[in-house]
């Protein structure tokens, strides 16, 4: 089978499909990936040695955004008329949808956010399957596929992610020395997430009970970049795994924080509407979320957790419950698709998996 992956929107698409792709190689099957240049994604499709077709750069306003998308769609389209897949595959990925529909050919993607309508606008009329979660709140047509887990037991499961300690040494870490992670998607203050001085007052207060780390999409206030991580992006689950906490913006660092049973807080307005976040944390306690109004809570929370010995270890017991849980998402994406069309037609049946 001929496969194209499209890595559309977010570097961490790289590693829902990095164990599919390496396993269904080895079962026979062909790939080519077509990538965006968005944040490290072209850095990460490098150390995991993928070769990748370069289909641009999505602009920041609206009208570039439509640009583009019609750019990336023809140049997406000369690709696949060449490749002839036999699929295609992505996570929220407007443009493979479109090609799919130009070259007649099924496309199945991910969709884990309740809230991106507009992109599910663009993607739904042309796909033949969109997976969900099983926690996804939101009912998308008789297209929908709800698997029992994330979309980040792709790649964070135990059957595929081994913790490597090496980092610890990398980043001059004793073995059970406390560090948190922060996340911010700007430094700059917008209208639904931290200010600027919430931000360095949890810089601060952070550092009191431990060596902070942040992440971040742009440039930091230069007082504070000497906080970025600075190991390559590919080892930054390793850091996450053995994080004594982890706090900030960001849905998909926070989700993986909480998948690797580390303490995850998480502050976006826009949490509550997610049924993935919902279920970590009601379901599992796994990570908390407040509204970007509440973040004095969040901080308050933050420091209980530090101030707990026992935190990291209550978490890892979460973990294991939730492991028991859910399935392993990479087992599921190759049988599914090896099985495609007769995968659908039976959990349409049985609406059961």
């Amino acid at each position: 089978m001929k496969i194209l992956v499209d890595i559309a929107a977010h570097p961490a698409h790289v590693h829902v499909f990095k164990n599919f792709i390496r396993n269904m190689e080895k079962r026979g099957h062909e790939f080519l990936i077509t990538a965006c240049d968005k944040d490290v994604s072209f850095q990460l499709l490098k150390a995991y040695k993928f070769k990748y077709e370069n289909v641009g750069k999505y602009g920041k306003s609206v009208l570039s955004k439509i640009k583009d998308m019609l750019i990336i769609d023809y140049r997406m389209y000369k690709i696949a008329k060449e490749f002839k897949p036999d699929i295609l595959l992505g996570v929220g990925a407007i443009n493979a949808s479109h090609v799919s529909a130009l070259i007649r050919k099924p496309c199945i993607i991910i969709e884990d956010t309740e809230h991106v309508t507009e992109q599910q606008i663009l993607f739904m009329p042309f796909i033949s399957v969109v997976w969900t979660p099983s926690s996804f709140k939101k009912y998308l047509g008789k297209k929908q596929f709800r698997f029992n887990g994330f979309k980040e037991l792709a790649y964070l499961h135990p059957n595929y992610f081994k913790p490597n300690p090496d980092i610890l040494d990398e980043l001059n870490l004793g073995k059970d020395e406390k560090y948190i992670i922060i996340r911010f998607i700007s430094w700059n203050a917008t209208h639904d997430r931290m200010d600027l001085d919430s931000k360095i007052k949890l810089v601060k207060e952070m550092e009191k009970h431990g060596k902070v780390f942040i992440t971040s999409e742009s440039k930091l206030e230069k007082d504070f970049e000497k906080y970025r991580i600075s190991v390559s992006p590919e080892k930054l689950h390793d850091l996450l795994y053995y994080a004594t906490l982890y706090i900030g913006e960001g849905g998909t660092t926070s989700t993986e924080a909480a998948i690797l049973g580390t303490p995850s807080i998480l502050i976006d307005s826009q949490a509550k509407f997610c049924g993935v976040h919902n279920e970590l944390m009601n379901s599992y306690g796994l990570q908390i979320y407040y509204d970007s109004d509440k973040k004095e809570d969040a901080f308050k929370k933050a420091i209980e957790i530090l101030k707990n010995e026992n935190s990291k270890k209550d978490w890892q017991i979460k973990r294991e419950k939730m492991l028991k849980d859910k399935i392993d998402v990479t087992k599921f994406m190759i049988n599914f698709i090896e099985n495609y069309p007769e995968s659908f037609y039976k959990y349409q049946k049985t609406k059961n998996i």
